[in-house]
């Protein structure tokens, strides 16, 4: 599964470590205190520290249909390590396909007080066909990634990529990005072009530049750079993709642009509403690994039980992997997070009302040869409900499918999944 098992396993023994120990002074206490709040911040962004080096969890363990069982190790340079200059690097191994991925890359800080890093990175790895993500959210870790067990449809890559981060003020977070690749997909598939000609593997050059803009957050500055001390919303996120045709050897022409907008309202007793609104188009000659396929998280299998999984927090439960691919898609969730039911000190239960919406379309789909799936131009809907929270930190979803895109097998409509909700940071 995910690093978060390794990270229970972690607390679990440390807190057992401390209950064993002999009594300290108050001072002493307080030491272990902050150091212990220090450790527990870093692991909720992701990185495991030592002296000169801070590994990234996201590399220990994961598990997709493609690689099986993803193991690894990765991480970058600490700040005792430099603070003007940083190296990054992982490998992992597949068990399944048998294949060893890596990437190796550093960066250089020019301007501190803008947060202004110079990189360069070499990568050889997999990405999911038809997720179109924010080159910036790598800066923001997501602790728990329930889709990747699920997603089975992956294209190779090997990227070269030069990238500029930049923080134009506190408030508005920039990444620019230019890349050179090579594009094989795992799966049987061929894109014939507008000038006829046609690909089952392909080059790409890319610029990419991502905007993140948070205007009500609060944030700090120092010596050290910006500091966001209060997370408040909404925040806006757009990024821009351009490939260019015949530079550097790339196949094809094309640009696409996505935007993001996420909006919480939090009420009183610990409950909360939450609004995410993405939005995507792509013009020209885009092969299908840089559609846009809706996150779904539901396997192709014939029962709801077969289906049984790890519910997502973007994607949508009914929606099966590879059934919907567009060139033009709008999505909309909802989710209500109700007041926790305090039944006792440790059992609160917490509900959760979830609807999700999208819409889309695609041109030329008879481009896309030897691959078969549907677009969204009806408009596809699903509403659901979670219990979370019900034993350390697992809980259960509840998901139907309803609309243009229903089924006429009832029981096909519905997903049955288990969730896991923890916070560190």
């Amino acid at each position: 599964m995910q690093s978060s098992w390794l990270i229970i396993c972690f607390f679990a023994l440390l807190n057992l470590g401390q209950s064993q120990t002999n009594p300290k002074g108050k001072t002493e206490q307080q030491n272990d205190t902050i150091k212990k709040a220090k450790l527990i911040r870093y692991i909720g962004n992701g990185y495991f520290p030592t002296k000169y080096f801070d590994f990234d969890l996201r590399y220990l363990i994961k598990y997709n249909q493609f690689e099986g069982f993803r193991t690894g190790l990765g991480g970058v340079t600490s700040k005792n390590f430099s603070n003007r200059f940083r190296i990054t690097g992982y490998t992992v191994y597949g068990f399944l396909d048998r294949k060893y991925k890596y990437s190796i890359g550093g960066g250089f800080k020019v301007f501190p007080n803008s947060n202004t890093w110079i990189n360069a990175s070499y990568t050889k790895d997999l990405h999911e066909t038809g997720s179109s993500n924010f080159i910036i959210d790598k800066r923001f870790f997501q602790f728990f990634e329930p889709r990747l067990i699920n997603i089975e449809l992956f294209h190779k890559y090997i990227s070269k990529i030069v990238s500029i981060e930049h923080q134009i003020s506190p408030k508005i977070v920039t990444e620019t990005e230019f890349s050179v690749r090579k594009i094989a997909p795992t799966y049987s598939y061929a894109y014939r072009a507008s000038q006829n000609r046609k690909f089952s593997r392909f080059d790409l050059t890319l610029a990419r530049i991502s905007m993140q803009w948070s205007p009500f957050s609060v944030f700090v500055k120092s010596d050290k750079g910006v500091k966001e001390t209060k997370n408040e919303y909404p925040k806006f996120t757009l990024q821009y993709t351009k490939s260019f045709r015949d530079v550097l050897k790339s196949d094809f022409n094309f640009s696409k642009i996505d935007f993001r907008t996420i909006q919480q309202f939090d009420h009183a007793s610990n409950s909360n509403t939450r609004l995410v609104l993405t939005a995507g188009l792509a013009q020209g000659d885009v092969p299908i690994t840089h559609m846009y396929n809706a996150y779904p998280n539901n396997v192709n299998k014939e029962t709801i039980m077969q289906r049984f999984s790890v519910a997502g927090n973007t994607g949508f439960e009914t929606m099966y992997f590879n059934e919907f691919f567009s060139d033009r898609l709008v999505t909309f969730q909802c989710k209500h997070v109700l007041e926790p039911l305090k039944i006792t000190p440790w059992f609160q239960p917490q509900f959760a009302l979830i609807t999700k919406h999208a819409i889309g379309n695609m041109r030329h789909q008879n481009r896309h040869e030897d691959i078969e799936f549907n677009t969204l131009e009806q408009g596809y809907s699903e509403s659901g409900i979670e219990i979370n929270k019900l034993f350390l930190g697992f809980g259960l979803s509840f998901s139907y499918r309803y609309g243009a895109y229903h089924l006429s097998r009832f029981e096909d409509n519905f997903a049955f999944k288990f969730t896991f909700n923890m916070k560190l940071n």
